[in-house]
């Protein structure tokens, strides 16, 4: 099994827009794609940030790269994602803005 976690750091103020997106527009195309979610957390984490993270699961690293492929030629879902920006102001802006800090990062098992 291969397992990715996904860390965002978002404004408090942006957290309900934020946590829409990822369950209207990136959930269903993950699923849609063969990802599999273990669960999505979210905690505050200073005054004005909350951390937000998911789990993701994958059968080999080989699967993960195959499905990330499929999103990103996923003409349809790139499009609602454009939009999605353009709607808050643009994709530069969300990033200044918005989400403070943002990471993709393979997880390693310490179970042997």
């Amino acid at each position: 099994m291969f397992y990715r976690r996904k860390f965002y750091l978002v404004k408090k103020e942006f957290v309900e827009t934020f946590n829409a997106h990822f369950n209207y527009t990136n959930l269903p195309n993950q699923l849609k794609h063969g990802s599999r979610l273990v669960g999505r957390w979210m905690k505050d984490h200073a005054e004005e940030t909350v951390e937000i993270f998911a789990i993701w699961e994958y059968d080999s690293r080989d699967d993960y790269m195959r499905i990330e492929t499929s999103i990103r030629n996923d003409e349809e879902h790139l499009k609602r994602i454009r939009d999605w920006y353009e709607q808050h102001g643009g994709r530069e802006h969300v990033a200044k803005e918005y989400i403070i800090e943002m990471r993709n990062e393979e997880l390693e098992t310490t179970v042997r």
